[in-house]
């Protein structure tokens, strides 16, 4: 049953300005790193600041966050991060809800796989399609439409609501790792990730990983002269999916209904600077999925130990063996506690807002910002709009129903959380 303040926030929603909203963020196309990036968190602090918030939009020390030893990485290039967070004026004795998003999108790909310019938002019927339009600016916008509502209505919170605006998530997660450094906390945080209408409550890790695999140069009409490291890299491949297949003869519950939970994948392959040479390099990177409880290092010494193996049994490798490093975004593990509050409150103020079933609860192969508040001792989950399958695809889109009703539960899930006086 739902109070006469919760119907009345409800009744709020305004589903017109949230749908000009989306459009708008998903005309900037703020890549990760790009200056757009920057000019969408501006953007974002006016947003915050008309909705009355408290707004700290700052410049991020990069080579200070760098330095510290539990730096995330990252692997597109910047000069810049700019912090944004915005907070709820009300409050007194309640607790502090962080409603989180990043403002980062992955780049477009092939111009020519669109219908039409990605960073031009595309309607039909109930869909908008763009360059992140479920990854996750959907999610930007249903946060905002639900404070804007709160607002309207005047509701005044016996908490605080923090709105942490994000950038960096895509490589690695330096927009969350910055803005924890600063001293932004809270009791509880919603990432408004596409969850297809499900709560997350666990995220699998991600390591990138770089093999140097090294060869022997020769003329391409004396091959045989020569070791092709492109020919002593297929041993290690195939050391690689074996790798895979060990790790995941025993997924969480929470990953079961995945095929490959904890997926290692080559993305990258470079080889040789001329076509009538043998090749004496090789250089693959892939990502190497982390189980939800495992300590990185843990995951990182497991294919270093693989690699290792792979090159003892190779009468090349093992003079000449491969060499392993870790660049770009390192993203742990992470999950809510079992049996925490917060997953209850989601799930019942969907249920709620939707007049429909309380959404299951489920964990994702991906790595997100979550293991950062995780681990900074903030219970977090996902649950926001759009379907991650359709996501870094020229296919992306999300439905506008499915961010009003997001919306909608989002501001049932903070007054929920935070109280009202």
């Amino acid at each position: 049953m739902l109070t006469d303040e919760e119907a009345a926030v409800l009744a709020a929603i305004d589903e017109a300005a949230l749908g000009r909203t989306l459009l708008e963020l998903i005309s900037v196309p703020s890549v990760t790193g790009s200056a757009a990036e920057s000019q969408l968190q501006h953007q974002l602090a006016g947003r915050l600041e008309w909705l009355g918030m408290e707004v700290d939009l700052w410049s991020m020390d990069l080579p200070a966050l760098r330095a510290d030893p539990d730096f995330p990485g990252t692997e597109a290039p910047r000069d810049e991060a700019w912090g944004l967070v915005g907070t709820t004026p009300d409050g007194g004795d309640g607790p502090t809800l962080i409603l989180q998003g990043h403002v980062d999108v992955v780049p477009p790909g092939d111009p020519a796989a669109w219908e039409g310019d990605p960073f031009v938002p595309r309607v039909t019927g109930d869909l908008v399609h763009g360059r992140g339009a479920c990854d996750m600016k959907a999610g930007l916008a249903a946060h905002l439409a639900a404070l804007a509502a709160i607002r309207t209505t005047g509701t005044r919170l016996r908490g605080r609501v923090a709105a942490h605006f994000v950038v960096g998530e895509e490589d690695g997660g330096l927009g969350a790792f910055g803005t924890l450094r600063r001293g932004h906390r809270g009791d509880a945080c919603v990432i408004a990730e596409p969850t297809a209408g499900t709560l997350i409550t666990a995220n699998a890790g991600a390591l990138t990983f770089r093999l140097a695999v090294p060869g022997r140069a020769a003329h391409g009409s004396s091959r045989e002269q020569g070791v092709s490291a492109v020919d002593a890299y297929l041993p290690l491949h195939r050391a690689l999916a074996a790798l895979e297949t060990e790790r995941n003869r025993d997924p969480s519950p929470l990953l079961a209904e995945y095929p490959i939970p904890y997926a290692v994948s080559v993305g990258t392959v470079r080889a040789g600077d001329w076509a009538s040479s043998v090749p004496d390099l090789l250089v693959a990177e892939g990502r190497l999925g982390v189980r939800i409880d495992e300590d990185p290092a843990d995951a990182r010494a497991d294919l270093e130990r693989c690699v290792a193996e792979a090159c003892a049994a190779n009468p090349w490798l093992r003079e000449h063996p491969a060499t392993v490093t870790w660049p770009g975004g390192q993203f742990a593990g992470g999950r809510l506690p079992e049996g925490h509050a917060l997953a209850d409150t989601v799930a019942g103020a969907h249920a709620d807002a939707t007049d429909g079933p309380r959404p299951r609860g489920r964990g994702a192969t991906y790595g997100s910002d979550l293991r950062l508040y995780a681990g900074a001792g903030i219970p977090t989950l996902q649950y926001g709009p759009g379907d991650i399958t359709v996501a870094h695809s020229e296919r992306e889109h999300v439905s506008l129903r499915e961010v009003v009703r997001v919306a909608r539960t989002l501001a049932l899930t903070v007054l929920r959380t935070v109280g009202t006086k």
